[in-house]
Protein backbone atom coordinates (compact mmCIF):
# COMPACT_ATOMS: atom_id res chain seq x y z
CA UNK A 1 0.00 0.00 0.00
CA UNK A 2 2.91 2.64 0.37
CA UNK A 3 4.26 1.30 -2.64
CA UNK A 4 0.89 2.57 -4.19
CA UNK A 5 0.38 5.48 -2.44
CA UNK A 6 4.50 6.61 -3.41
CA UNK A 7 3.09 5.81 -6.80
CA UNK A 8 -0.02 7.77 -6.87
CA UNK A 9 1.47 10.96 -5.19
CA UNK A 10 4.20 10.70 -8.74
CA UNK A 11 0.72 10.58 -10.80
CA UNK A 12 -0.35 13.75 -9.33
CA UNK A 13 2.83 15.82 -9.72
CA UNK A 14 3.43 14.70 -13.26
CA UNK A 15 -0.32 15.99 -13.56
CA UNK A 16 0.46 19.27 -12.05
CA UNK A 17 2.23 21.11 -15.12
CA UNK A 18 0.46 19.41 -17.97
CA UNK A 19 3.76 20.86 -20.94
CA UNK A 20 5.18 17.54 -22.32
CA UNK A 21 3.37 15.53 -24.34
CA UNK A 22 3.19 12.13 -25.73
CA UNK A 23 0.34 10.92 -28.62
CA UNK A 24 0.31 7.36 -29.47
CA UNK A 25 -1.97 6.40 -32.28
CA UNK A 26 -1.63 3.94 -35.38
CA UNK A 27 1.40 4.74 -38.20
CA UNK A 28 -0.73 2.66 -40.41
CA UNK A 29 -4.28 4.17 -40.33
CA UNK A 30 -4.19 7.04 -43.02
CA UNK A 31 -7.20 8.66 -41.23
CA UNK A 32 -5.42 8.75 -38.10
CA UNK A 33 -2.38 9.90 -38.79
CA UNK A 34 -3.95 13.08 -40.52
CA UNK A 35 -5.88 13.49 -37.54
CA UNK A 36 -2.85 13.11 -34.94
CA UNK A 37 -1.08 16.16 -37.60
CA UNK A 38 -3.86 18.07 -36.69
CA UNK A 39 -3.92 17.59 -32.98
CA UNK A 40 0.10 17.95 -32.73
CA UNK A 41 -0.15 21.56 -35.02
CA UNK A 42 -2.92 22.33 -32.17
CA UNK A 43 -0.50 21.26 -29.51
CA UNK A 44 2.90 22.71 -31.07
CA UNK A 45 0.74 26.41 -31.43
CA UNK A 46 -0.95 26.47 -27.83
CA UNK A 47 0.63 28.78 -25.67
CA UNK A 48 1.02 26.50 -22.32
CA UNK A 49 4.32 25.84 -19.93
CA UNK A 50 7.34 24.35 -21.14
CA UNK A 51 8.69 23.59 -24.68
CA UNK A 52 6.18 24.21 -27.59
CA UNK A 53 8.19 22.13 -30.15
CA UNK A 54 7.85 19.18 -31.62
CA UNK A 55 9.94 16.10 -30.94
CA UNK A 56 9.54 13.51 -33.26
CA UNK A 57 10.26 10.15 -32.47
CA UNK A 58 8.46 7.37 -34.48
CA UNK A 59 6.13 8.65 -37.18
CA UNK A 60 4.29 7.83 -41.17
CA UNK A 61 5.51 9.14 -44.03
CA UNK A 62 2.13 10.77 -44.49
CA UNK A 63 2.47 12.51 -41.07
CA UNK A 64 4.66 15.04 -43.39
CA UNK A 65 6.81 15.84 -40.63
CA UNK A 66 9.45 17.95 -42.74
CA UNK A 67 6.50 19.64 -43.66
CA UNK A 68 5.99 20.75 -40.26
CA UNK A 69 9.30 21.63 -40.15
CA UNK A 70 9.61 23.87 -43.55
CA UNK A 71 6.02 25.85 -42.36
CA UNK A 72 7.39 26.05 -38.62
CA UNK A 73 10.70 25.74 -37.97
CA UNK A 74 11.22 27.64 -34.70
CA UNK A 75 8.60 24.95 -33.40
CA UNK A 76 10.27 21.99 -34.45
CA UNK A 77 13.44 19.89 -32.53
CA UNK A 78 14.12 16.65 -34.13
CA UNK A 79 14.81 13.64 -31.74
CA UNK A 80 15.94 10.16 -32.88
CA UNK A 81 13.96 7.17 -31.44
CA UNK A 82 15.58 5.22 -28.37
CA UNK A 83 14.91 2.42 -27.11
CA UNK A 84 13.25 2.28 -24.07
CA UNK A 85 12.52 5.46 -23.71
CA UNK A 86 9.06 5.11 -22.81
CA UNK A 87 9.78 2.11 -20.01
CA UNK A 88 13.28 3.75 -18.97
CA UNK A 89 12.14 7.55 -18.98
CA UNK A 90 8.90 8.44 -18.22
CA UNK A 91 9.34 11.30 -16.33
CA UNK A 92 10.27 13.09 -19.75
CA UNK A 93 6.27 13.15 -20.53
CA UNK A 94 4.07 14.72 -18.54
CA UNK A 95 1.09 12.72 -19.87
CA UNK A 96 -0.04 10.89 -22.76
CA UNK A 97 -2.92 11.69 -25.95
CA UNK A 98 -4.05 8.48 -27.63
CA UNK A 99 -5.97 8.09 -30.48
CA UNK A 100 -7.44 4.64 -31.70
CA UNK A 101 -9.63 2.02 -29.79
CA UNK A 102 -8.51 -0.94 -26.72
CA UNK A 103 -6.12 -2.49 -28.55
CA UNK A 104 -4.29 1.38 -28.40
CA UNK A 105 -4.67 1.58 -25.16
CA UNK A 106 -2.90 -1.36 -24.41
CA UNK A 107 0.03 -0.98 -26.47
CA UNK A 108 0.45 2.67 -24.30
CA UNK A 109 0.33 0.39 -21.05
CA UNK A 110 3.03 -1.70 -22.81
CA UNK A 111 5.11 0.99 -23.78
CA UNK A 112 5.44 1.86 -20.32
CA UNK A 113 6.83 -1.00 -17.97
CA UNK A 114 6.77 1.17 -14.75
CA UNK A 115 5.54 4.54 -14.11
CA UNK A 116 3.01 5.97 -16.43
CA UNK A 117 1.78 9.30 -16.87
CA UNK A 118 -1.89 10.62 -17.01
CA UNK A 119 -3.22 8.91 -20.51
CA UNK A 120 -5.85 11.07 -22.01
CA UNK A 121 -7.83 8.45 -24.67
CA UNK A 122 -9.87 9.55 -27.92
CA UNK A 123 -12.25 7.28 -29.13
CA UNK A 124 -11.73 6.79 -32.86
CA UNK A 125 -12.83 3.50 -33.58
CA UNK A 126 -16.35 1.25 -33.63
CA UNK A 127 -16.16 -0.10 -30.01
CA UNK A 128 -13.77 1.13 -27.20
CA UNK A 129 -14.30 0.57 -23.88
CA UNK A 130 -11.23 2.39 -22.51
CA UNK A 131 -11.92 5.46 -25.00
CA UNK A 132 -14.02 7.54 -23.17
CA UNK A 133 -13.42 10.97 -24.93
CA UNK A 134 -15.16 12.24 -28.96
CA UNK A 135 -12.22 13.52 -30.86
CA UNK A 136 -14.31 16.36 -32.18
CA UNK A 137 -13.96 17.92 -28.86
CA UNK A 138 -10.42 17.54 -28.34
CA UNK A 139 -9.94 21.40 -28.57
CA UNK A 140 -12.28 21.72 -25.63
CA UNK A 141 -10.92 18.44 -24.07
CA UNK A 142 -6.95 19.37 -24.32
CA UNK A 143 -7.56 23.06 -23.13
CA UNK A 144 -9.26 21.99 -20.14
CA UNK A 145 -6.66 18.81 -19.18
CA UNK A 146 -3.98 22.04 -19.94
CA UNK A 147 -5.41 24.49 -18.03
CA UNK A 148 -7.90 23.23 -15.44
CA UNK A 149 -5.92 19.99 -14.73
CA UNK A 150 -7.20 16.51 -14.91
CA UNK A 151 -8.88 13.57 -12.39
CA UNK A 152 -7.16 10.22 -13.06
CA UNK A 153 -8.28 6.83 -12.58
CA UNK A 154 -6.08 4.48 -11.54
CA UNK A 155 -6.36 1.46 -13.10
CA UNK A 156 -4.55 -2.03 -11.99
CA UNK A 157 -1.99 -3.71 -13.29
CA UNK A 158 -0.53 -7.81 -13.03
CA UNK A 159 3.60 -7.72 -13.39
CA UNK A 160 3.83 -10.87 -14.37
CA UNK A 161 6.90 -12.90 -14.07
CA UNK A 162 8.17 -16.27 -16.38
CA UNK A 163 10.07 -18.52 -14.65
CA UNK A 164 11.95 -21.85 -16.40
CA UNK A 165 12.82 -24.74 -14.67
CA UNK A 166 16.49 -25.52 -13.89
CA UNK A 167 15.75 -29.32 -13.26
CA UNK A 168 15.44 -32.19 -15.59
CA UNK A 169 12.25 -34.42 -16.45
CA UNK A 170 12.18 -37.17 -14.89
CA UNK A 171 11.67 -38.39 -11.49
CA UNK A 172 12.91 -35.13 -10.24
CA UNK A 173 10.08 -33.13 -11.63
CA UNK A 174 7.12 -35.58 -9.93
CA UNK A 175 8.73 -35.04 -6.51
CA UNK A 176 8.31 -31.86 -7.30
CA UNK A 177 4.70 -31.57 -8.75
CA UNK A 178 4.18 -33.70 -5.16
CA UNK A 179 5.44 -31.01 -3.39
CA UNK A 180 3.76 -28.69 -4.74
CA UNK A 181 0.18 -30.55 -4.51
CA UNK A 182 1.39 -30.93 -0.70
CA UNK A 183 3.11 -27.48 -0.22
CA UNK A 184 2.05 -25.11 -2.33
CA UNK A 185 4.56 -22.27 -3.78
CA UNK A 186 7.31 -23.58 -1.72
CA UNK A 187 8.19 -26.13 -3.74
CA UNK A 188 8.65 -23.78 -6.38
CA UNK A 189 11.00 -22.12 -5.14
CA UNK A 190 12.86 -24.67 -3.32
CA UNK A 191 15.80 -27.29 -4.24
CA UNK A 192 13.90 -27.59 -7.88
CA UNK A 193 13.17 -23.61 -8.48
CA UNK A 194 13.46 -21.96 -11.43
CA UNK A 195 14.76 -19.01 -12.71
CA UNK A 196 12.99 -15.11 -13.49
CA UNK A 197 13.47 -14.72 -17.10
CA UNK A 198 10.78 -12.29 -18.31
CA UNK A 199 8.75 -9.91 -16.77
CA UNK A 200 5.59 -8.13 -18.28
CA UNK A 201 2.80 -5.51 -16.94
CA UNK A 202 -0.69 -6.16 -18.01
CA UNK A 203 -3.31 -3.94 -17.83
CA UNK A 204 -6.24 -6.36 -19.15
CA UNK A 205 -5.15 -9.97 -19.18
CA UNK A 206 -2.92 -13.03 -19.07
CA UNK A 207 -3.99 -15.96 -21.11
CA UNK A 208 -2.30 -19.44 -20.67
CA UNK A 209 -3.55 -22.02 -23.52
CA UNK A 210 -2.84 -25.03 -24.96
CA UNK A 211 -1.88 -24.02 -28.47
CA UNK A 212 -1.66 -26.42 -31.32
CA UNK A 213 -1.75 -29.74 -29.03
CA UNK A 214 -5.21 -31.15 -29.06
CA UNK A 215 -5.14 -32.19 -25.69
CA UNK A 216 -6.65 -30.60 -22.45
CA UNK A 217 -4.50 -28.72 -20.33
CA UNK A 218 -3.62 -28.96 -16.50
CA UNK A 219 -2.40 -25.72 -14.64
CA UNK A 220 -1.63 -25.83 -10.65
CA UNK A 221 -2.52 -23.27 -8.88
CA UNK A 222 -0.56 -21.82 -5.81
CA UNK A 223 -0.92 -19.15 -3.66
CA UNK A 224 0.84 -20.21 -0.07
CA UNK A 225 -1.06 -23.58 -0.61
CA UNK A 226 -2.07 -25.27 -3.50
CA UNK A 227 -4.95 -24.22 -4.34
CA UNK A 228 -6.18 -26.40 -7.30
CA UNK A 229 -5.47 -27.90 -10.33
CA UNK A 230 -7.31 -26.39 -13.71
CA UNK A 231 -7.89 -29.17 -16.35
CA UNK A 232 -9.65 -26.96 -19.34
CA UNK A 233 -8.41 -25.84 -22.86
CA UNK A 234 -7.20 -22.54 -21.02
CA UNK A 235 -6.95 -20.43 -18.20
CA UNK A 236 -7.70 -16.52 -17.83
CA UNK A 237 -6.59 -14.31 -15.12
CA UNK A 238 -7.63 -11.04 -15.44
CA UNK A 239 -7.81 -7.16 -13.95
CA UNK A 240 -10.94 -5.84 -13.12
CA UNK A 241 -9.82 -3.35 -16.40
CA UNK A 242 -9.70 -6.85 -18.19
CA UNK A 243 -12.97 -8.12 -16.98
CA UNK A 244 -14.75 -6.36 -19.93
CA UNK A 245 -12.43 -7.85 -22.18
CA UNK A 246 -11.59 -11.52 -23.56
CA UNK A 247 -12.73 -13.22 -20.30
CA UNK A 248 -16.70 -11.37 -20.83
CA UNK A 249 -16.61 -13.38 -24.00
CA UNK A 250 -16.06 -16.75 -21.90
CA UNK A 251 -18.64 -16.24 -19.22
CA UNK A 252 -16.36 -14.11 -16.62
CA UNK A 253 -18.22 -12.20 -14.67
CA UNK A 254 -18.03 -7.88 -14.67
CA UNK A 255 -15.83 -6.92 -12.24
CA UNK A 256 -15.48 -2.83 -11.44
CA UNK A 257 -12.30 -0.54 -11.78
CA UNK A 258 -13.03 0.14 -8.12
CA UNK A 259 -12.55 -3.42 -6.78
CA UNK A 260 -8.64 -4.54 -6.18
CA UNK A 261 -9.38 -7.97 -7.34
CA UNK A 262 -7.43 -10.96 -9.74
CA UNK A 263 -10.58 -12.53 -11.73
CA UNK A 264 -9.64 -16.53 -12.99
CA UNK A 265 -12.16 -17.63 -15.11
CA UNK A 266 -11.41 -21.46 -16.86
CA UNK A 267 -11.45 -21.73 -20.91
CA UNK A 268 -14.15 -24.47 -21.44
CA UNK A 269 -13.32 -26.54 -18.01
CA UNK A 270 -13.41 -30.21 -17.93
CA UNK A 271 -15.40 -29.94 -14.42
CA UNK A 272 -19.29 -27.91 -14.68
CA UNK A 273 -17.96 -27.12 -11.21
CA UNK A 274 -15.39 -24.69 -12.31
CA UNK A 275 -16.91 -21.47 -12.04
CA UNK A 276 -15.21 -17.64 -12.43
CA UNK A 277 -13.61 -16.52 -9.01
CA UNK A 278 -12.55 -13.64 -7.69
CA UNK A 279 -9.57 -13.25 -5.49
CA UNK A 280 -7.93 -10.64 -3.42
CA UNK A 281 -5.36 -8.53 -5.24
CA UNK A 282 -2.61 -9.42 -2.01
CA UNK A 283 -2.79 -12.96 -3.18
CA UNK A 284 0.86 -13.87 -4.96
CA UNK A 285 -0.43 -16.30 -7.65
CA UNK A 286 1.29 -18.99 -9.31
CA UNK A 287 0.47 -21.06 -12.17
CA UNK A 288 2.54 -24.16 -13.35
CA UNK A 289 2.25 -26.06 -16.08
CA UNK A 290 3.19 -29.65 -14.53
CA UNK A 291 6.09 -31.60 -14.95
CA UNK A 292 4.14 -34.74 -15.83
CA UNK A 293 2.29 -32.82 -18.76
CA UNK A 294 1.50 -34.27 -22.13
CA UNK A 295 2.62 -30.89 -23.81
CA UNK A 296 3.70 -27.49 -23.51
CA UNK A 297 1.19 -24.52 -22.36
CA UNK A 298 1.28 -21.07 -24.32
CA UNK A 299 0.76 -17.48 -22.26
CA UNK A 300 0.15 -14.41 -23.60
CA UNK A 301 0.15 -10.94 -21.79
CA UNK A 302 -2.56 -8.29 -22.87
CA UNK A 303 -2.75 -9.97 -26.20
CA UNK A 304 1.16 -9.48 -26.61
CA UNK A 305 4.51 -11.47 -25.72
CA UNK A 306 3.20 -14.67 -26.42
CA UNK A 307 5.83 -17.51 -24.95
CA UNK A 308 5.49 -21.19 -24.30
CA UNK A 309 5.94 -22.66 -21.08
CA UNK A 310 8.14 -26.04 -21.01
CA UNK A 311 7.09 -28.85 -18.61
CA UNK A 312 7.57 -27.06 -14.87
CA UNK A 313 8.06 -24.03 -15.68
CA UNK A 314 5.91 -21.40 -14.08
CA UNK A 315 4.25 -17.86 -14.01
CA UNK A 316 3.94 -15.62 -10.87
CA UNK A 317 1.22 -13.15 -10.73
CA UNK A 318 0.91 -9.87 -8.15
CA UNK A 319 -0.65 -6.30 -8.52
CA UNK A 320 1.55 -4.07 -9.51
CA UNK A 321 2.35 -1.02 -7.80
CA UNK A 322 2.69 1.23 -11.23
CA UNK A 323 -1.00 1.23 -11.79
CA UNK A 324 -2.35 2.64 -15.16
CA UNK A 325 -3.81 6.17 -14.60
CA UNK A 326 -6.49 7.10 -17.56
CA UNK A 327 -8.13 10.69 -17.07
CA UNK A 328 -12.09 10.57 -16.17
CA UNK A 329 -14.65 12.23 -18.32
CA UNK A 330 -16.56 12.62 -15.48
CA UNK A 331 -16.14 9.82 -12.02
CA UNK A 332 -14.82 6.79 -11.92
CA UNK A 333 -17.84 4.78 -10.92
CA UNK A 334 -20.36 6.79 -13.75
CA UNK A 335 -17.70 6.60 -16.34
CA UNK A 336 -17.44 2.97 -15.91
CA UNK A 337 -21.47 2.20 -15.63
CA UNK A 338 -21.58 4.78 -19.07
CA UNK A 339 -19.01 2.88 -20.86
CA UNK A 340 -20.34 -0.65 -20.43
CA UNK A 341 -24.12 0.71 -21.56
CA UNK A 342 -22.01 2.42 -24.37
CA UNK A 343 -19.82 -0.45 -25.69
CA UNK A 344 -21.37 -3.46 -24.34
CA UNK A 345 -25.35 -2.38 -24.26
CA UNK A 346 -25.13 -3.37 -20.98
CA UNK A 347 -29.02 -4.44 -19.92
CA UNK A 348 -30.29 -2.83 -23.27
CA UNK A 349 -34.19 -3.66 -24.06
CA UNK A 350 -37.22 -2.02 -25.06
CA UNK A 351 -39.04 -0.73 -22.45
CA UNK A 352 -42.33 -2.49 -21.56
CA UNK A 353 -45.76 -0.56 -22.61
CA UNK A 354 -47.87 0.87 -20.42
CA UNK A 355 -51.86 -0.27 -20.34
CA UNK A 356 -53.28 2.43 -22.74
CA UNK A 357 -57.13 2.92 -23.25
CA UNK A 358 -57.83 3.37 -26.81
CA UNK A 359 -61.52 5.16 -27.99
CA UNK A 360 -61.78 3.04 -31.43
CA UNK A 361 -64.38 5.09 -33.73
CA UNK A 362 -65.80 8.66 -34.03
CA UNK A 363 -67.19 10.05 -30.82
CA UNK A 364 -70.94 10.73 -30.34
CA UNK A 365 -72.62 13.23 -28.46
CA UNK A 366 -75.78 11.18 -28.67
CA UNK A 367 -76.34 9.45 -25.28
CA UNK A 368 -78.71 7.05 -26.86
CA UNK A 369 -75.93 5.78 -29.29
CA UNK A 370 -73.88 2.40 -28.57
CA UNK A 371 -70.08 2.80 -27.39
CA UNK A 372 -67.73 -0.05 -27.75
CA UNK A 373 -65.61 -1.22 -24.83
CA UNK A 374 -62.43 0.23 -25.12
CA UNK A 375 -59.09 -2.38 -25.95
CA UNK A 376 -56.37 -2.38 -23.61
CA UNK A 377 -52.76 -2.37 -25.03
Amino acid sequence: MRQLAETAVGVREMSKQLGDVLIVTKARDNRLIKLTRELALYLMLKHRQGDRGLITINCATRFDAEGIQRDHPELFEPLPRRRGMCSNNPHLFDFVIMLGGDGDVLFTSWLFQRIVPPVLPFALVSLGFLTNFDFSDYQAVVDSAINSGIRVNLCMRFICTVYRAVFDKGETGEIMMKDVNKGGWEALEGGWSGRPVETFEVLNDLVMDRGPSPYVMNYSVCDEHHMTTVQADGLFVATPTGSTAYSLSAGGSLVHSEIPAILINPIYPHTLSFRPMLLPDSMELRICDPCNSRRTAWVSFDGRGRVELQQGDHIKITASKYPFPTVCVDKQLTDWFHAISRTLKWNGRERQKSFVVVEEGPSRKSSTSKTRSPILY
